[in-house]
């Protein structure tokens, strides 16, 4: 398994390689998972973000059927980083300080359930996940509504969603600003926005 992983970052193009026993992933949900990758994919220790669903009850959901609501997933993100450059802590505090957890409605102009904040865990990592919105929850003196759930099975978005703020940057950047994600946060966090 570690060969294996250590050809597919070679492959990849990661001009660091990160040695396979320091490899781990969270799976966050912050609304759009177009901007949760863009955000994840500048944090120096990040190998990757992949954007799909989490947290619901349909085998290989669609894009169009958690959108349309019923399937309980929430938009994802799956963030694989290097533990010797970024700690699973920090990585949760800067995805407090990417959202705005105190609304429990959605993300932005996203609106839904599909574009709730969420933590998705294991039992190794609860401890990181609570201290972490227990510290947001300090910073902002604001109640935190982002719940952190029991990690079940990701799955994946479409080829069309994975790097859609690379392969689009124009259409994202519009969407981005019109949404008012950057605004918003910049208005909750002030200067401990983590961007």
């Amino acid at each position: 398994m570690k060969k294996v992983l250590m050809m597919m970052l070679a492959t990849t193009g990661f001009s660091t390689i990160a040695n396979a026993e320091t490899l781990d992933k969270i799976t966050v949900a912050g609304g759009c998972y177009w901007c949760v990758e863009s955000d994840f994919e500048g944090v120096k220790g990040v190998i990757e973000a992949v954007s799909g669903f989490a947290g619901g009850d349909v085998v290989n959901p669609t894009y169009k059927q958690v959108t349309s609501g019923g399937t309980g997933h929430y938009e994802a993100v799956e963030v694989t980083f290097d533990s010797e450059i970024v700690s699973r802590r920090q990585l949760y505090d800067f995805f407090f300080r990417s959202v705005d957890p105190t609304d429990a409605g959605g993300q932005f102009c996203d609106r839904g359930d599909s574009y709730r904040t969420a933590i998705f865990v294991n039992s190794d990592d609860i401890a990181d996940a609570e201290a972490a919105l227990a510290g947001a929850q300090n910073a902002l003196g604001q109640k935190i509504v982002t719940p952190i759930l029991k990690a079940e099975q990701f799955y994946k978005a479409h080829s069309a969603h994975q790097d859609y703020y690379k392969k689009h940057s124009l259409k994202y950047g519009y969407y981005r600003k019109g949404c008012g994600r950057d605004a918003r946060v910049a208005q909750l966090w002030g200067s401990a926005v983590k961007h």
